[in-house]
């Protein structure tokens, strides 16, 4: 058995209105155990003997069916997003956000990570299948990264958490 976290793409922002409860109720249906949902931003932790891309295949089957919209789920073992949240490269002050990007496709990494950023604003790092990035409070949706971020082709293969999150998931 092993103990995941998955993180749903763009729940509660953007008209997909999910409650916890009723996320945490469809994870036990699908006879996961130890389900605990973490804040309202689709963050679900469960165990499971499931292999992670099975994990992530059924739950955006059960996502999908029974909240009618098109879920794009990320599963890692709670493990795996200790040494993400360890490895986070950059000093963490109140003036900034420290996030990581969890993107599926190396290409989309690669292509995120060209993104020319004026780095006296933004920084950007690759890591282990996820892109740490720190941007001053109040300018996520307009830096260069965010914006770059937000292209509708990324929805399947992207999401990304507030390093403060990450922890409260381990």
């Amino acid at each position: 058995m092993t103990d995941y976290a998955a993180l749903l793409r763009g729940v509660n922002v953007g008209g997909v209105n999910l409650k916890m409860a009723d996320l945490a109720e469809v994870v036990r249906g699908l006879g996961y155990t130890n389900v605990k949902t973490v804040l309202a931003s689709g963050n679900v932790l469960f165990t499971t003997g499931d292999a992670a891309s099975t994990a992530k295949q059924t739950l955006e089957s059960a996502l999908r069916e029974r909240f009618g919209y098109e879920a794009w789920v990320h599963v890692l073992t709670v493990d795996a997003i200790r040494a993400i949240v360890a490895a986070y490269p950059f000093p963490r002050s109140g003036e900034r956000h420290a996030y990581v990007v969890f993107a599926v496709k190396p290409e989309v990494r690669a292509e995120l990570l060209a993104v020319a950023l004026d780095d006296t604003v933004e920084q950007a790092q690759a890591g282990d299948g996820v892109i740490y990035w720190s941007v001053p409070k109040g300018s996520t949706l307009d830096s260069a990264m965010g914006k770059a971020q937000s292209a509708a082709r990324h929805k399947p293969w992207i999401t990304t958490r507030n390093l403060n999150t990450l922890e409260k998931l381990i």
